[in-house]
């Protein structure tokens, strides 16, 4: 397995978030280069399910930054589905759409086995558990992904968000995550 390194799609489309991500915008490339990554080894699919992962990737936690809410998941659905929409892409709208809603679901997600749902939920948490959960992977491609692309405080972030999520919802401080 190789690193992939290069991403046009990908670049292009957070070109146009730039703004919003403001500081944060290298650290979120990079996790999104590792999701990316992480979820094509995963899947080993073909070039346009290599675009849907790409696709997922960028919008997936988008929300946070654009809306300004840890409440991020149907916020960056909306990114997603007007992108597709506008690139006439909209038949892959609903499987995009449980890409970036079921990834941070606890359990197995089911309900469309031939959707790259699961690949991308498992290729989160990869990156999420900093390399500890694995699923099968080659440990060195792993690491290569990992050093490939530094957390550049990504995970420091998140932790700060979680911080203050639960300050202001202590009864709801993950809304994210899914069962």
């Amino acid at each position: 397995m190789n690193v992939l390194h290069e991403c046009v799609l990908l670049d292009e489309l957070l070109a146009g978030y730039r703004q919003p991500l403001g500081p944060d915008y290298d650290a979120y490339r990079n996790h999104c280069m590792r999701v990316f990554n992480f979820c094509i080894a995963l899947a080993g699919k073909s070039s346009a399910e290599e675009n849907k992962i790409i696709i997922a990737a960028v919008f997936h936690d988008l929300g946070i930054w654009t809306e300004n809410t840890f409440d991020y998941l149907i916020p960056s659905q909306l990114l997603a589905q007007r992108y597709l929409e506008k690139s006439f892409k909209a038949s892959w709208c609903k499987e995009i759409d449980a890409m970036i809603g079921e990834h941070h679901k606890l359990t197995r997600y089911r309900a469309n086995p031939q959707w790259l749902v699961e690949a991308f939920r498992k290729a989160d948490r990869i990156d999420l558990s900093g390399g500890l959960l694995r699923y099968r992977l080659p440990d060195d491609f792993v690491s290569d992904v990992l050093d490939a692309f530094p957390n550049a405080g990504f995970h420091t972030m998140l932790a700060q968000l979680i911080l203050k999520r639960m300050k202001s919802h202590p009864l709801s401080p993950l809304p994210m995550v899914r069962w």
